[in-house]
Parts: structure tokens; sequence; C-alpha cells
């Protein structure tokens, strides 16, 4: 954290803070039932498979929804598509601890989806039209930092539940109720930035000048003739490329089981590897603003390509805990990397939409993803699976340094 010491955590608008509570509650709410669905999923007659299918499929459809949620933002009001979407995720936690079947699980693991589609692509542009050019790495850092504080505290709530002879049904339950939080802050403090108003300015990004003269705040939509240009396009063609190999993290929650862990020791995993990504997110962020964002994003997608690499040969509970500590590392060094880089691509007037295509980009793989994983793991085995998964990340990765216009694109 030593890094953004020496800049300050004040400087940040409060935007950023009132969205890292939010992600906080949210995160605490959703980790507490994330580590214990496969099990849960296997006590109600669901396979691997099926795994693949609810996780892929949620996602999937979350990433149709960020696309329409993104565009209708850069009309405006942003901020109750962002409550919203906090909402949602709440309900049907709780519809997922009254699951009787599979396919409530999968229900109620849509509207969760959903929820978090609606809200991803508004949250971002908000957050990116408040930090300054120069800070923006830092308050997507401290955004996601805060995410995974929630996402350690989950588990060790999970836990501390299970501990106390609680039923699986009944954590869950609790993590609904305080996934509540996260809206309730938002709608009682968030403020859409409609009142400050923007003067006229031009701000040139991925090489094409983008005339501010008027942006959603305004009331005005952006005008036909802004493109979201030919940079961001190639970024995102390779962040889908990643995604194919970015199947969901239950599969190595599924890993860790196989290898030794019992379903008690799960939640505290899950913890651990969320408290790591805590102390990096903010770090990662910030030297995203310092150094050119695509080699920091190609260093994060290498880090994972390496992570599924060990997951793949690991033999002992010890070696899944420390690959897990590692794992993290991909999420400090990309997460607001990822997300900046989008900002520095396009103009302010098309954030919304920007933001809606990256979050629909890596839904869009996550159905494939999803089914293929959970195919090769039944069919060949689960090492067969990750090391599929470390394939596709490695290829993104080379993609990304091999642009240069997006490797060594600076803020």
């Amino acid at each position: 954290m030593g890094v953004l010491r020496a800049r300050g955590l004040r400087g940040l608008p409060r935007v950023a803070w009132l969205l890292g509570f939010a992600s906080l509650f949210n995160d605490v709410s959703s980790e507490a039932i994330f580590p214990l669905l496969p099990v849960y999923l296997a006590g109600l007659g669901g396979g691997m498979r099926y795994l693949g299918l609810v996780e892929g499929s949620a996602d999937a459809l979350a990433s149709a929804v960020k696309v329409l949620a993104g565009r209708f933002s850069d009309r405006g009001p942003r901020r109750l598509l962002v409550v919203g979407g906090y909402a949602l995720p709440a309900a049907a936690r709780a519809a997922i601890a009254a699951a009787l079947r599979p396919w409530h699980v999968l229900a109620a693991r849509l509207v969760d989806r959903v929820g978090k589609g609606i809200r991803s692509g508004p949250r971002d542009a908000l957050l990116a039209d408040a930090a300054g050019e120069g800070d923006r790495g830092r308050a997507f850092g401290l955004q996601r930092s805060m995410d995974h504080l929630g996402a350690a505290l989950g588990p060790l709530l999970a836990s501390a539940l299970l501990a106390a002879g609680a039923s699986l049904g009944t954590t869950f339950a609790v993590a609904a109720g305080l996934g509540l939080a996260a809206p309730l802050v938002l709608l009682w403090r968030l403020k859409d930035p409609s009142g400050r108003g923007h003067s006229d300015s031009m701000e040139t990004t991925g090489g094409e000048g983008v005339r501010r003269s008027a942006t959603f705040e305004d009331g005005a939509r952006p005008r036909a003739s802004q493109t979201l240009g030919p940079q961001f396009r190639r970024y995102l063609a390779l962040t889908v490329l990643f995604a194919l190999g970015n199947s969901s993290d239950a599969f190595l929650l599924a890993r860790a089981a196989e290898v030794g862990f019992s379903p008690a020791a799960l939640p505290l995993l899950w913890c651990g590897h969320h408290l790591v990504k805590t102390f990096t997110g903010a770090p990662g962020g910030a030297l995203s603003d310092r150094l050119p964002r695509g080699w920091v994003v190609a260093a994060g997608w290498g880090a994972y390509a390496l992570a599924y690499l060990g997951f793949a040969y690991a033999a002992t509970p010890l070696q899944i805990a420390l690959l897990f500590g590692f794992y993290a590392l991909y999420h400090g060094l990309c997460e607001a990397a990822e997300r900046a880089l989008v900002s520095d691509l396009v103009g302010p007037g098309l954030r919304g939409r920007a933001y809606g295509w990256y979050h629909g980009a890596v839904g869009l793989g996550a159905l494939p993803a999803g089914l293929l994983t959970g195919w090769l793991w039944e069919r060949f085995g689960s090492r067969a699976a990750l090391l599929a998964c470390a394939g596709f990340a490695t290829a993104a990765a080379m993609g990304l340094l091999l642009s240069s216009s997006l490797a060594r694109r600076r803020p």
C-alpha cells in the first residue's frame, strides 16, 4: 500500500469510496455463498458439468445485460441502474437459500448475474468520469481492493456460521440479508454528477478526438459519429480470447476439494485468496497509472496462465493454498488496469457503452469457457481442463504484447 500512501487516498473522489463500500457489502454476501456452491449443488444432485452450466450461462446472460445497460447509462441516470444492480442479487441469494433442486440454483444465479450486468457498466463509467485522468488506476484499484476485502470477510462469516451449527441454507439466508446493505448505502448517498456540469473540451483518446460539447449529464445522447474506435475493438477481441480460458473459480475450489480440502476449510481458503487480492488491487491500479497499462494487463494474464498450470499439477493442500495466493496476483495486477485502459481508449460520452461492451465481452466467453472446462474435466480429468484455460490466457497475453499501440499505451 506504500504507493497509495505516497499519493494519498484522500485525493480520490467520494464516488470511489461509496462504490467501494457497496462492493464490500455485496461481496461479503456473495462470497459467503460462492465457495460452498459446488458442495451445495452436489447435495442437490448437480455434478461438475451442471456447475459449468450454472456459472457459464449465468455470466453469459449477464454479458448481454451489460451491453444494454452500458448503452442506456450514457443517457442517464446511472445512479438508479447501479442501485438496482446491487438490489437484485440480494433477492437472488435468498432464493438460493430456499433451493430444493439444481435448477432452482440455476434460476437464482441467473437473476444474480442480471443484477451484476445492470450495474457493472454504469458503475465503472461513474467512477471513470469522477476520477482525474492520472488517478483512474488508483480509483479503480481502491474499488477493487474494497471489493476483495468483502470477499475475504464473506468466507469467514460462512465458516463461523457453519462452525456454530448453522445449515448451508441458513448461512445463505444470512448472507442474502447482509447483501441488502450495498443498495441501501448507495440509495442514501450516491448521486449522478448532473449537478456539476461539464465545460466544453477536447479529449484525445486512441488517436481520435472527441469533443465533449455535451454528455449524458447534460441530457444529450452521444452523437452517432462518435465510435468506439479500432484500438478499443482490438482490446475487446483480446479480452474475449482471455475470457475463453477464464472459467469460473468454482472449478478451482472443486480442485481444492479433489486434493483434500474439507467443505469447512474451503471458505477459509477462499478468504485467504481474497485477502491477498485486497492488498494487491490498489497498488496494482496505482502501478498502471505509472507504467503502460497494456504491460500491466499482459503481466496479469501471464500470472493467470502460470497459476492454472500450477493448479493442474498440484498434489497437496499446501500447494493448492500457495497457488491461490499466487493466483490473486492476476486480480491485483489486472482488474483496475483493465478497466482504466477502457477509459483511456474512448471518450467520456461513450464510456457507459464501452464498459458495457467490455463487461459483455468478459461474459461472452463465460458460457463456452464453463461448458468446455466442465466437459474436459469430466471427460479427461481436471488437469486437461486447467491446462486448456492456461493456454487461452497465454495466447491473449502474447496478443496484447504484440499489439504495440495497446501494450505501450500510457495514461
